[in-house]
């Protein structure tokens, strides 16, 4: 569905609960804590974004440009410093 169509689905249904306060209320607090997880979490990521990471993490181990660490404290230092 494009955008369009689901804002259209979305009043179509608002339409149908719209003389019931509870429902209502219901719905704004859900869409509140919808936009809120969209504005703070920035780990979110469709899976094709989250397959091309992984291929490019691949691509640059297979290139030698990854890390290797002999133990944790290296390791740890590592961390850190990003």
């Amino acid at each position: 569905m494009t955008a369009l169509e689901l804002n259209a689905e979305l009043y179509r249904a608002m339409g149908e609960i719209a003389d019931d306060e509870t429902l209502l209320a219901k719905v704004v607090k859900y869409v509140k804590k919808l936009a809120a997880q969209k504005k703070t979490d920035p780990t979110l990521m469709t899976k094709e974004e989250f397959f091309a990471r992984v291929d490019k993490a691949e691509k640059e181990i297979a290139d030698g440009k990854g890390f290797t660490f002999t133990n944790r404290d290296d390791m740890n230092v590592w961390l850190n410093s990003l």
